[in-house]
């Protein structure tokens, strides 16, 4: 058995289609079911189902599934640790993030990769949701974004920066001489929401819970730079987080004056999992490259 049949039989088994999987593991399908047949052979039975149009999983693939993503996992981790041991920064880093923090993001990459040529990093920009998923599936090594509402069983959360939910607004927007709106400030004006889903959105459909005020809603979207060029654009007053518009001209953010507006940017691992020593040094250039950050956890330092 090797571990490369037991690849090839996971991203089967989680796609379920071996064209999709030969496909993500840039091989050809034959070749991809010639190596399942011989993983299947040697254990002596079948672990996939197959058909012209379908592929699912026996019993004896449903039992052995959990058991072949944790063999990958610890091969990746001793791979991992002989070169984190030998303080040579090699290998990938998978990094999670969602679309609020793309805005603090960029300078950090720049620098990690001039400082470390030969760490390939990989870059997913999803909703939180599906990169918690991609978390716990070991897909990835860790996830920036800000603290769910409730808590991820498998995961832990450590807080990066503090940050408040804000009504962003361009520099000659009325409400751009404010320190803080309130709901009824925002009420007065077409209002540009970030698409359900996004982080920003569920605070503001919690702060909203108990309002009696109706706002004029006239975009919805999950494309925060271009929701950031609307509101620079026009007299949108667009509703995200502090953090999305850090170095970005002509506009502002006004935080909204309500209590439960705190977003938590975080940083996501799993519970008792090894972590690399390549990211442990991205996190760290993170927090030092951006001055609005408050407080630093001690596991970064």
């Amino acid at each position: 058995m090797e571990l490369r049949q037991l690849k090839y039989f996971v991203e089967v088994a989680e796609t379920l289609n071996f064209s999709d999987a030969a496909r993500n593991l840039c091989i050809t399908q034959s070749t991809l079911s010639q190596q399942v047949k011989q993983l299947e052979q040697e254990f002596g039975t079948q672990l996939l189902q197959r058909n012209s149009h379908t592929v699912s999983l026996t019993e004896a693939g449903e039992q052995m599934l959990p058991y072949a993503r944790q063999t990958l996992h610890s091969a990746n981790l001793c791979f991992d640790r002989v070169h984190d041991l030998q303080e040579m920064l090699t290998g990938t880093l998978n990094i999670g993030v969602t679309f609020s923090f793309s805005p603090i993001l960029t300078e950090t990459l720049v620098v990690f990769m001039k400082r470390y040529p030969h760490v390939r990093l990989n870059i997913y920009y999803k909703t939180m949701d599906e990169l918690m998923d991609m978390l716990s599936a070991r897909k990835i090594d860790f996830v920036l974004a800000f603290r769910p509402v409730a808590p991820y069983a498998d995961i832990e959360s450590h807080i990066l920066f503090d940050n408040h939910l804000s009504a962003i607004v361009s520099d000659g927007h009325p409400l751009a001489r404010k320190d803080k709106v309130t709901l009824d400030d925002i009420a007065r004006y077409d209002i540009a929401l970030p698409a359900k889903g996004l982080q920003a959105r569920y605070a503001f459909d919690r702060i909203r819970e108990n309002a009696h005020n109706d706002l004029h809603v006239r975009i919805e979207l999950n494309e925060v730079n271009i929701l950031l060029k609307l509101v620079r654009q026009s007299m949108l007053v667009g509703i995200l987080s502090e953090a999305t518009t850090y170095d970005t001209d002509g506009i502002k953010a006004i935080p909204i004056d309500r209590p439960e507006n705190e977003m938590q940017g975080c940083v996501h691992t799993l519970r008792n999992t090894y972590r690399k020593h390549a990211m442990l040094r991205f996190i760290k250039m993170l927090s030092e490259a951006n001055a609005v950050r408050e407080r630093v956890s001690e596991w970064i330092r």
